[in-house]
Order: C-alpha cells, then structure tokens, then sequence
C-alpha cells in the first residue's frame, strides 16, 4: 500500500485538489484502475479518461489545465512521469541481497567474489573472474574467465557476461541477456566462409541496462563500448566494434551493424537498423523502422529507408498518398486524348 492521498503529497511535493484521505493501494492504467487505485494522466485526453475511470485518484502533470471542481482528487506535480517512477519503486519486489551462496553456485579457484554477494542456483563465476560488492547473480548466470562485475550490478537469470569482458558498477542485464558474444566476422577464403578471430571484449559503462535477449557482440580487437546512462532494450543486437556514447535509449529489434558508432543522449526507436561504419551524432533521434545507411548529424531527427530528414520523409508521404489520384488524373486525361484522336 502507498498510503493515503495526503501522504504520497507529502513524500512527493506538487499540489493536491481535493480529498486527500482517499486510501492508495495501487497505480494502474486508466482502463484498469479501481477504487482503490491511483491512475495517471500526462494529456487533456488521458486526464478525461481518467476522471471518468474507476480510479479513486488521478496523478496529473502540471502541463495538462485542471477543472475548477474535479471529479475526482488530484495531485498535480511538475513531472508526472518521474512522481510515477518513484511510486512504482516503491511497489516493486526488492532485489535479491547477500551475502548468499546457493550450494549449486560453482566459483572456480582464481575467481574473487565479494563477501556481500549473491549467487543463486547454478550461477558460475570462472578462474580469474571478478564480482564487486553488492552484486546480485540470477539463476544460472554466468561471468566468464576474466571478466569483471562493477558494484551492485545484477546479472538476472540466465544473463552471460563471456571472457575478460568488463561491466561497470549499477548495471542491469536481464534475462538471457548476452554480453561478448562472439562478433559476426568472417572472410571468404577458397570459396568458403572462414571465420575471422573475435579477440576484443565488450565494456559497459555504468549504470547500463540491457534488456532481455539482447546481445553485445565482442569487438574484433579492441572493444565494442556502451556509455554510462545507457539503456538498451529487449531484442537488440550490437555488432562488434560497436561504440555506443552517455544516456542513450535504444528500443527493442534494433540491430547495429559492426562498428556503428553513437554519440551520447541519442533515441534510437525499435526496428531500427544501421549499416555499419557510420555515425549518428549526439541527440540525434532515429525513428522506428528506420534504415540508417550513412551518417546523421547531431541533433537531427531522421526516419524512412534510407533515413532522411524526418520533415522530408513526411513530404514523400504526402506526395506518395496523392499518387492513386494523379495517376487516375493522367489515366482520364489519356483516355480523353484518345477519344478525341
């Protein structure tokens, strides 16, 4: 339970319209709040909805104008998304915290795991492997010979750090997330493909997260590189060499091509895909599904395929949308001539 009305204002500041004794059981989404749940609304038309929802509060973002007599009460904050990311904290389940050793966890002789550490079943560090204070290791995750795992990062179940790659301290990979894997490199040589040698690592930097799934691929030589900040989603694929800068958000299916480089706070949204050897520069966004095939300017915003100027791509929609209605023109007037011919 969150509490009351009142108390969640007094924990989060903003400004509260109406009864603050309305209990808090829960956040849920307009359509399946109850009584007893607080709901949210970041536009006029979420904040309709919500008023007119089952919900016992609404969560509003100072943005968004509120009625004179709301129907029901209101707690009015600058950034309401944030407010929502601290409630929801609150609710979610805690992390699991040593110091645990689950008697199936294996730590080979050389390894060194700090005594705080967890390691659930089947976890495995290998020979020369480094586990910080504060770590959490999921159900059969693994940290290759030589890696290294930054303080309080958590490997869910099944996530793989391979050899001598190096994570940073907060990092998150969840499930089946899989970090130097072998880069995608090979040479035809006589007629078949042969594989060239992966031998670099992977480095995360800080406070990364790689969602479910997702796989970072070993450099060649060298390293393939996330910024601090970072966040990448379920279902990505990184090529080797990559170099990805600070506080980027990369959504789901995107692949990267090898040595696809990124500059910091840059949007990256699902399906996109780059050819490699390029560059998108810092703050740029790339909208979904786009094809990057060369390099984009800092601060631009390009989509289609090949990725332009989003301004442009909107032009070409237009213009492809009017087509069936010019083409029906010329069809009329060729007809037209015929007849007169």
């Amino acid at each position: 339970m969150l509490g009351t009305l009142a108390e969640i204002h007094a924990r989060v500041g903003g400004r509260l319209v109406g009864d603050g004794s309305v209990r808090v059981e829960r956040v849920s989404a307009v359509d399946e709040a109850s009584p007893d749940a607080l709901t949210f609304a970041t536009d006029e038309h979420y904040l309709t909805a919500a008023l007119a929802s089952n919900a016992g509060a609404v969560l509003v973002d100072a943005a968004v104008p509120v009625p004179d007599a709301p129907a029901k009460p209101l707690l009015v904050v600058e950034n309401a998304r944030a407010v929502l990311a601290t409630l929801l904290a609150a609710l979610k389940p805690p992390r699991p915290r040593g110091p645990y050793r689950h008697p199936s966890a294996i730590v080979e002789d050389g390894a060194s795991v700090a005594d705080d550490a967890y390691l659930a079943a089947h976890s495995y560090v290998a020979a020369g492997a480094v586990v910080a204070r504060g770590c959490t290791l999921g159900v059969g995750a693994y940290v290759g010979a030589g890696a290294s795992i930054g303080e309080e990062s958590w490997l869910h179940p099944h996530a793989v750090v391979h050899e001598r790659c190096v994570v940073g301290a907060r990092v998150v990979l969840h499930s089946g997330a899989v970090i130097g894997s072998e880069g995608f490199g090979w040479a035809f040589i006589d007629g078949r493909l042969e594989r060239i040698p992966q031998v670099g690592n992977v480095v995360l930097g800080d406070d990364v997260e790689i969602g479910a799934n997702s796989c970072i691929d070993r450099a060649q030589t060298g390293s393939t590189t996330i910024g601090q900040g970072t966040k990448i989603d379920n279902l990505v694929q990184i090529g080797h060499n990559c170099r990805i800068g600070k506080h980027c958000a990369i959504a789901a299916q995107t692949g990267m091509a090898g040595s696809t480089s990124v500059g910091d706070y840059v949007k990256i949204a699902g399906q996109v895909g780059t050819r490699g050897h390029m560059h998108i520069g810092s703050r740029a966004t790339v909208a979904g599904q786009a094809g990057v095939w060369g390099d984009v300017p800092d601060g631009a915003m390009v989509s289609g395929n090949p990725a332009r100027d989003h301004r442009e791509t909107l032009r070409t929609e237009v213009m492809l949308r009017k087509l069936p209605k010019v083409i029906a023109r010329v069809d009329a007037l060729e007809r037209e001539r015929n007849a007169q011919s």
